[in-house]
């Protein structure tokens, strides 16, 4: 999922650290965010690997296995390639002009452009299933 598989310096008796990033979102709260993990890849006593996820300088689960809302708790969460949410802020950041539909209105005063104000959840609509 990530586009930054970078090998950094080793540390804490891991035999390779590779960065990846994630943009997720809460399908039952709208709520989006972005992190940054160094995935240290260890050798145990008995000849195993297994890797440990650390994001801001903390051991936190695996974001792939069951990721949590932060805003709600909530399990529903999409994971996406990084950027997705960063980009989507920026969009919603810039004035909208909504196309007028329908015959122009003549009028003696010209109008102001109404902005349209985005949430990330009016966005990420596209991305809720629909139930059956």
């Amino acid at each position: 999922m990530s586009e930054s598989a970078a090998q950094s310096g080793l540390r804490n008796g891991a035999t390779a650290v590779v960065n990846e990033s994630y943009s997720f979102a809460c399908m039952r709260c709208g709520h989006g965010w972005e992190q940054s993990y160094e995935i240290e890849h260890h050798t145990d006593a008995g000849g195993r690997e297994f890797v440990l996820y650390v994001a801001d300088g903390r051991i936190v689960p695996s974001p792939l296995s069951r990721p949590t809302c932060p805003n709600c708790d909530n399990h529903l969460v999409r994971i996406m390639r990084p950027g997705r949410v960063a980009s989507v802020r920026e969009a919603a950041d810039r004035p909208h002009r909504a196309p007028h539909a329908g015959p122009p209105e003549e009028s003696a005063e010209p109008k102001e452009p109404r902005e349209r104000h985005w949430h990330l959840s009016d966005l990420l609509h596209a991305f809720q299933r629909k139930a059956s």
